[in-house]
């Protein structure tokens, strides 16, 4: 079998990605989290280390120029895998500038995407997606990614799931889910059960979010009947230095995949089927499960992804600034078409342009100086509706740019727009006196 077309196990391929984004993962604190479709098969046939120099330039790319702290690589494939069909690798919404993903796909990737027949999806593909599909084979038509536990008794159990990031805890969610397990994630939705612990067979939380005093609860309620208690530790943990006596703990590891879940249920609840254990479901434990994590980790947490979200959308915004200079200060065309639309001379629209807003500018300033907030938002909206009007595309980009801070709650942003619009509205007067005297 040649190199280009041997078997390899996607799970192990994933593994040794991971591993090999270690240092670049720790020095920024971002989590990779996998999301791999169970129509994937298990082993697949194909150039494994081409695949693997693929993945790897991608996320090196996505890790090193993202302000995400959670990265998902989704792999999916048709559902009915033959011999041989499509395969599907993503990165969705990666925080970072479509032209800057576009220069790294043609710049870095092309010879890899050649030669494993790959393209990028365009169809799938927006604005800071990457979508990657490649042709791979099966040598097994029936060597699915099917899970089957041991004992029925083993399905439909339920879960708490407490995670301080929304991706990771999804990933999880969905795994869990699949034996068809009831999965409540975070507290809001714990809160809606009635803040009853003993609901659950298992309770499945992050280490950073674990503390003694949640370790003495579970304890409590472990003796009454059986509760389950997981950890979702990182790849570095050391199991051997774990030290906790009084509980009854198990350990999830990152990365986390669907072979982790099926292991993870069998090894839980292999003694509750040889005992045939049968669970009590008349005990209650009303418990306010914030008080017993660490809730100030999990609000920090949740608070960071709030700001990262905002800093993205407002670096967006002056990204597209930049991006201005590439549109015509006037467009003579677009604006001799509208002028046409509404019956009206496009000279004399000219005219009335300058005489209402040719001093624009310093009215800007001052109401942004004063802080005159509903004022400069209105008068953004009237001259924007007359600058696109007349075809001034690149004054009406500025002005979008800084309309969008008011979306996006950023206004201590707005004096950066003073002296955009300020020199823009300088060349498109120059533009419009040269059109009129031509």
């Amino acid at each position: 079998m040649s190199k280009n077309d041997n078997v390899f196990d996607i799970s192990m391929l994933l593994m040794t990605l991971f591993s090999s984004l270690e240092v670049i993962r720790n020095e920024k604190n971002i989590e990779l989290v996998y999301d791999v479709d169970l129509t994937v098969p298990k082993e697949l046939k194909g150039n494994s280390d081409v695949l693997l120099h693929l993945l790897t330039q991608v996320l090196t790319f996505v890790l090193q120029n993202t302000e995400n702290k959670e990265v998902v690589l989704s792999i999916s494939a048709p559902e009915d895998f033959l011999y041989e069909e499509l395969v599907t690798f993503a990165v969705k919404e990666s925080g970072i500038n479509e032209m800057k993903i576009d220069t790294f796909i043609e710049n870095r990737l092309t010879e890899s995407l050649e030669v494993l027949s790959a393209e990028i999806d365009k169809n799938e593909t927006k604005g800071e997606d990457i979508v990657i599909k490649m042709p791979l084979k099966v040598d097994d038509i029936g060597n699915q990614r099917h899970y089957r536990l041991p004992d029925i008794s083993m399905l439909g159990k339920k879960v708490l799931l407490i995670c301080a990031k929304k991706r990771v805890a999804a990933s999880i969610e969905k795994m869990f889910r699949y034996f068809l397990y009831e999965v409540d994630v975070g507290l809001e939705a714990y809160k809606k059960q009635g803040s009853n612990l003993s609901r659950y067979d298992i309770v499945a939380i992050e280490a950073a979010l674990a503390t003694e005093k949640l370790e003495e609860l579970i304890e409590r309620v472990q003796k009454k009947h059986s509760l389950k208690y997981v950890i979702i530790e990182n790849a570095n943990f050391n199991m051997a230095k774990a030290n906790h006596p009084k509980v009854q703990t198990a350990y999830l590891i990152k990365p986390v995949m669907q072979e982790s879940i099926f292991e993870l249920i069998i090894e839980l609840f292999k003694d509750d089927v040889l005992d045939r254990t049968i669970r009590s479901d008349s005990i209650e434990t009303i418990i306010d499960m914030k008080k017993y994590i660490n809730y100030d980790r999990l609000l920090e947490a949740e608070k960071y992804v709030l700001q990262a979200k905002k800093e993205h959308e407002r670096k967006k915004v002056t990204e597209q600034v930049a991006d201005t200079p590439s549109l015509p200060v006037l467009d003579t065309e677009v604006g001799l078409k509208n002028a046409k639309t509404v019956g009206m001379d496009y000279k004399q629209k000219l005219r009335n342009f300058l005489d209402d807003f040719k001093r624009s500018d310093i009215f800007f300033r001052d109401n942004v100086k004063d802080k005159l907030i509903w004022k400069t938002k209105e008068f953004l909206i009237d001259v924007e509706k007359e600058a696109r009007f007349i075809g001034a595309l690149r004054l009406t980009a500025v002005i979008e740019q800084a309309s969008m801070l008011f979306v996006y709650d950023k206004l201590e942003d707005l004096p950066l727009y003073v002296n955009k619009y300020h020199l823009e509205l300088v060349r498109l007067v120059k533009e419009i006196n040269k059109y009129l005297k031509g």
